[in-house]
């Protein structure tokens, strides 16, 4: 088994130590594609959670004043070990997570591209001298780091993710208690050492894996956690929400999807067809701005369908780490059971699968990539977040019938339209209820733009400048007696 460089770590990391789980538990981790075993790893509960929330308050006094020059230069250092490091770190990723080398290698990318930013927007937090009402006295606004703060992420992300909730956590003076997946830890304990090698200290930087209820319900049940962060399903985030109430903590969600892709018949299909390719099938379909469902407008249907299934037919399916692979597997059993579930469902009521539709010949939780047509409302995919390599493809008539479709969901993350027509570029951002619109492009996300959704998607912002602000508290003080 490879150590990637060192960057494997079987163990967790709390104050500074690398330690087992207290009764000796352990999980262990295997390799989507191959079922090979790659390690285990603690299955850590309520006590070391306790222990870690309690080395970051000890570490948060000296953290939270330390000069903003040593927290900037420390995130540097960060962002070049993770590209020093990006070949390693993206084959453990590939390896727990399934997705192909080179996705791997983005992420790992856009991870270091996070932690720079942050380092960089954190110099431009600035407070303000609000005008008094008289001249006896100066108004001030002022920001400051919320405190110790506890990231839960998910297994399809498992880097970019921590990322996401590290970087401001760390920029704004906050200390951090984090909880990766256990399909995907490693990924999140490298995270652990490389903090460790560039000189972070002890207990600023904690890493927990195990009992999601159990570390979770520590966390929550903390007075001393003052913030949430939190990737990963809307009916997990809810009850994090009904949890956060008995201690008021700050909250910050990143919850499900169902984003639409809206087609009309005025779009270059060459570009739509390249937008779709991404927007649907990157990390095998695994990710909460994945095209949920197809609008594509009468006058292009026909072209469109035909062209997607040549796309989706031509994709390479196999080991994320063979050269040239486009589609790994699911990340388990269960997800190759939903997205079959799923397929059952439209079939009964009338769709039409024109391309895919069953687990591959490679076997294990490989799937085809598969088109269905003839999508209706009362079709499961319409509501439910697919989470896998299916593309749904509904047929509209109007701009109206196709934004109203649109918006026909509890979900409000992302969404997709192609389209040559100006005014209905502005339409649209007006209209759709999307967090995260993208228009004649099928990949948005960077870390120069706030990334979060809309009703049930979730609450608050990563990355762009508000990424920083579910990070700091505000506070106002009036200093009188100036004359």
């Amino acid at each position: 088994m490879s150590d990637f460089n060192g960057l494997l770590k079987q163990s967790n990391l709390i104050d500074g130590k690398w330690i087992g789980a207290d009764g000796g538990g352990e999980i262990k981790v295997t390799n989507p594609a191959s079922h090979d075993t790659l390690g285990h790893i603690p299955n850590c509960g309520a006590a070391e959670t306790d222990r870690a929330i309690a080395a970051a308050a000890r570490a948060f006094d000296d953290w939270s004043r330390s000069d903003l020059s040593q927290r900037t230069g420390l995130l540097h250092k960060l962002h070049d070990a993770l590209m020093d490091n990006q070949e390693p770190l993206a084959q453990m990723l590939t390896a727990e997570q399934g997705k192909p080398l080179a996705e791997a290698r983005g992420e790992i990318a856009i991870s270091a591209a996070y932690i720079k930013w942050f380092a960089e927007e954190i110099r431009r937090a600035k407070g303000e001298i609000v005008p008094a009402p008289s001249a006896d006295r100066k108004l001030l606004v002022t920001h400051h780091p919320v405190g110790v703060v506890a990231a839960i992420t998910p297994w399809n992300f498992p880097s970019s993710m921590l990322a996401r909730k590290l970087g401001p956590a760390l920029a704004a003076g906050c200390t951090l208690v984090a909880k990766p997946a256990t399909a995907t830890p490693y990924s999140g304990l490298a995270w652990g050492a490389l903090c460790q090698d560039v000189g972070f200290p002890d207990g600023v930087v904690n890493i927990l894996t195990g009992s999601a209820r159990a570390i979770g319900g520590a966390i929550m049940d903390s007075p001393t956690v003052r913030k949430v962060t939190f990737t990963g399903s809307t009916e997990i985030g809810k009850e994090l929400i009904r949890q956060s109430a008995d201690t008021v903590k700050k909250v910050s969600m990143e919850l499900g999807g169902n984003a639409p892709f809206l087609v009309f018949d005025d779009a270059d299909i060459d570009e739509a067809i390249k937008g779709a390719m991404v927007a649907k099938y990157r990390n095998m379909g695994q990710t909460c701005v994945c095209t949920n469902r197809f609008y594509v407008q009468a006058g292009i249907h026909d072209a469109f369908v035909e062209r997607l299934k040549e796309a989706s037919e031509a994709l390479v399916i196999g080991n994320g780490a063979e050269a040239g692979v486009e589609q790994g597997p699911l990340i388990d059993t269960g997800a190759v059971e939903k997205v079959e579930s799923m397929i059952d469902d439209a079939r009964s009521k009338g769709a039409k699968v024109v391309s895919g539709g069953r687990r591959h010949a490679k076997g294990g939780t490989f799937f085809e990539p598969t088109v269905i047509t003839g999508a209706t409302s009362e079709m499961t995919f319409a509501t439910d977040e697919i989470f896998g390599p299916l593309a749904a493809v509904f047929k509209f008539d109007t701009e109206d019938e196709a934004i109203n479709a649109a918006n026909a969901t509890d979900f409000g993350l992302a969404a997709y339209a192609y389209t040559r027509d100006l005014g209905r570029a502005f339409r649209l951002n007006e209209r759709l209820e999307y967090g995260l619109i993208g228009i004649n492009s099928g990949l948005i996300t960077t870390v120069e733009a706030p990334f979060g959704g809309l009703k049930e998607s979730g609450m608050g912002k990563e990355g762009g400048s508000q990424g920083l602000e579910d990070y700091l508290s505000t506070k106002y003080t009036c200093i009188a007696g100036l004359t």
